[in-house]
């Protein structure tokens, strides 16, 4: 095959705003090192990490909400999503379905023209294991916002399936990012779980993948969109923020809160907590700074799980959730890959149900 010498990407120039997203035609074409792939760009998924990133949201200087927060100065020391200060220009991007065109040394060259969705946790080849040493797909390295991209051979998983490469596209951060939090709770057919902001790419994973755990789940989200929540499966819809959430659980013991939201009423959260229940946090699109009573933590005996590095099986065992049909994706919009901006632009402004993706 023979492949062009540049390419269309739409590159990530500093910290900053949308004006930082630059189109560029004539990138240069990146060639597969050694243990590497190049990914023929089919789709690439939009994520929260994309714009925190670029925001400089993940510096400690930061105490408002996820998105709509405007650039802040950060310092060289100053971490991104994947722990160390990203290097600028940068192509952002995670969530990449497409197909491997060519291969770098010591990979299989059988490997060319499989299809392919991205493990996004870049990982110590001799450790696996070690998330000390782990870096992040489009922070770390160039990502999927571009017609081609290089990843690793064991970050390109071979999938299988009659879904669009824009349905494929939404599933690697989101979903995984979902796994890793229930993984983390250790979340059973025995829990019932409470997810807040359902209505979003981690939480409609969230809601679809308790449930495939056999756990009961009841879903928050904006009233305006609970029909579209409703198509994930949840057994129960909530309001985003209801006055009295004890009451409107009604009967319902809640064992374990998978949250992405924090934000002001984060502390309802775990008031609602059967005692030795169990909080798992991979977000906090309403802000990251709350109030924790310490006498409702150790007194109820709750356990607390932060969960970002997901363990290694998860995007493998994602894909075979995929491929048996057992999770579906919830694509909210598709735009092409020259309007990021504008495909940013209504990702922040979170009007849509589920993921955002955008083509070449």
């Amino acid at each position: 095959m023979t492949l062009p010498a540049t390419m269309t990407a739409m590159v990530t120039m500093g910290h900053g705003d949308l004006d930082q997203i630059v189109l560029h035609e004539d990138w240069p074409r990146p060639d597969p090192a050694p243990g590497e792939v190049l990914i023929k760009v089919g789709a690439c998924g939009l994520n929260n990490t994309d714009v925190n990133t670029r925001t400089g949201w993940y510096s400690k200087a930061v105490t408002e909400a996820t998105t709509g927060v405007g650039h802040v100065e950060i310092d060289e020391d100053d971490p991104a999503w994947g722990g160390a200060p990203i290097a600028f220009p940068r192509i952002q991007g995670a969530d990449v379905c497409g197909r491997i065109v060519a291969v770098g040394a010591d990979v299989d060259p059988a490997r060319v023209g499989e299809r392919v969705i991205t493990d996004a946790w870049l990982r110590d080849p001799g450790d696996l294991e070690d998330i000390n040493k782990t870096g992040y797909f489009g922070s770390e390295s160039d990502g999927g916002f571009a017609e081609y991209t290089t990843i690793p051979a064991r970050n390109a998983l071979a999938i299988r399936s009659d879904l669009s490469d824009a349905e494929l596209a939404t599933f690697s951060c989101s979903y995984s990012t979902a796994e890793g939090m229930l993984t983390r709770a250790n979340v059973t057919e025995h829990d019932t779980i409470l997810v807040p902001g359902a209505s979003g790419g981690v939480g409609g994973a969230l809601v679809q993948l308790a449930k495939r755990r056999g756990a009961q789940v009841i879903a928050m989200a904006s009233e305006a969109k609970h029909d579209d929540v409703a198509r994930l499966g949840p057994d129960k819809l909530l309001p985003r923020a209801p006055a009295d959430l004890r009451k409107a659980l009604g009967q319902s013991k809640i064992t374990v809160v998978a949250d992405v939201v924090g934000g002001p009423d984060w502390p309802k959260l775990l008031d609602v907590l059967e005692r030795g229940g169990r909080y798992t946090c991979s977000g906090a699109i309403a802000g990251p700074m709350v109030t924790l009573d310490l006498r409702t933590l150790y007194l109820r005996d709750l356990t607390f799980t932060g969960s970002t590095v997901i363990t290694p099986e998860v995007m493998p065992n994602l894909v075979r959730y995929i491929e048996e049909g057992e999770i579906k994706p919830a694509l909210a919009a598709t735009y092409a890959l020259k309007d990021l901006r504008e495909a940013q632009t209504a990702f922040i402004a979170k009007e849509h149900t589920g993921n955002i993706v955008v083509v070449p």
